[in-house]
């Protein structure tokens, strides 16, 4: 990281002390999940013993562990564990479809104005004193990752608490997330901030109670909790929403090809950071043509991931040329690839698509949708959910 691609990463340099990359890794995360306990356990906190999240999510994320093949991993179990654990895969499947759909437009508010700005400070937001803050920020700084329940206890305490921008608290939790997918943390930052539904999430003391038990009693501000009653709930005010929320004049274009285009002969396959695993369509069709991937020093030099993120994908992409010839380049990847024939996977984001229109891929495979886009509502996960191509039968959910 210091030689190849210093100047692309902030903050300490020390990578995931839990999760490495590649697909031994994920395909040993996934052996050893047991969706048993899911239903019940996945928002517990602390001890982590107590924990029933999968913590798959950043090999999902970096395409190592693709959603059909999780969805698949855990038929046979407990149909209740099942349940929860495919609800929340169709959860990530939802925040895709918005992000093909939307693209940028998933920063914006989706359908409720934000709590209003009261000019917080990210220091006075991430106060450490707070036990609670301490342990969710810790483990953020320490693996690049957080259970599903502290993202919304953070979300909510940065932007319905504080009234900090949501969008500001959102992209500095995904420099830091090793599954920071611009897709799923801005659904779950607009969700929690009452953005996405007019009903905001409150993060409160007795929340760390009972999911954190123990927690609060080493508190410096125990006795002067700041977070002892919920915050104050100002109902939003609706917004006129985009009209590609309820239906899509491109569904084609937002799914990409249902089967393999190629109008030429690849010799290399391109590859992104969305898409690194064994069962990406374009490498798996062509296993003897070399995988090229570029570090894109545009999008990074923006960005400024903490460097966990770039540490677990140099292993992906170490792991994968045990296999096949692999090359790793710095800098735009339209320059690195002008007049190359590649294959590639169609990708549902707008960086992908830019970048494809530059480079001209001579043969491009379908994404690996869990259920293939549509035109319809995207306004609601309910409403999306409801919807045609389910792959079974729907289910409740409780948040987003």
């Amino acid at each position: 990281m210091r030689q190849h691609l210093a100047g692309l990463f902030a903050g300490p340099d020390q990578p995931s002390g839990r999760f490495r990359g590649g697909q031994a890794a994920a395909d040993a995360a996934l052996a050893t999940f047991d969706v048993r306990g899911y239903a019940s356990q996945r928002n517990e906190v602390w001890p982590p013993s107590a924990r029933g999240a999968s913590g798959l999510s950043p090999w999902i994320r970096h395409g190592l562990i693709t959603l059909p093949r999780a969805w698949k991993h855990v038929e046979g179990g407990p149909a209740r564990d099942v349940e929860k654990f495919r609800d929340e895969l169709m959860w990530q499947e939802y925040a895709r479809h918005l992000y093909a759909r939307l693209g940028g437009g998933i920063g914006r508010p989706l359908r409720a104005s934000p709590a209003p700005d009261r000019g917080s400070s990210r220091d006075q937001v991430i106060d450490r004193r707070m036990a609670c803050i301490d342990l969710v920020v810790g483990e953020l700084e320490d693996d690049g990752w957080m259970v599903n329940q502290t993202r919304m206890w953070l979300a909510s305490h940065w932007a319905v608490r504080h009234g900090a921008s949501w969008d500001r608290g959102e992209l500095w939790m995904r420099r830091r997330l090793l599954d920071g997918s611009r897709a799923a943390n801005a659904v779950g930052w607009q969700w929690t901030a009452g953005t996405a539904t007019g009903k905001r999430y409150g993060f409160a003391r007795g929340q760390v109670e009972r999911r954190a038990p123990g927690t609060c009693e080493g508190c410096a501000l125990r006795t002067s909790c700041p977070i002892e009653r919920w915050p104050a709930d100002d109902v939003p005010v609706r917004l006129d929403p985009d009209p590609r929320l309820r239906s899509d004049p491109d569904p084609g274009g937002t799914a990409g090809p249902e089967h393999p285009e190629q109008h030429g002969q690849p010799e290399a396959v391109w590859i992104t950071a969305e898409s690194l695993g064994d069962d990406d369509p374009a490498l798996a069709a062509h296993p003897d043509l070399p995988a090229v991937f570029v570090f894109d020093e545009g999008y990074l030099t923006r960005l400024r991931p903490a460097v966990k993120r770039l540490v677990f994908i140099a292993e992906c992409l170490a792991d994968l040329s045990s296999r096949r010839s692999v090359e790793v380049h710095r800098g735009d990847p339209a320059q690195v690839l002008a007049g190359r024939p590649v294959a590639a996977t169609f990708t549902p984001v707008p960086g992908w698509r830019a970048r494809a229109r530059a480079i001209g891929p001579v043969a491009v495979h379908p994404w690996p949708w869990l259920r293939r886009p549509g035109s319809g509502s995207v306004a609601s996960f309910s409403a999306w959910r409801g919807g045609s191509s389910r792959p079974r039968r729907g289910t409740r959910r409780s948040r987003g």
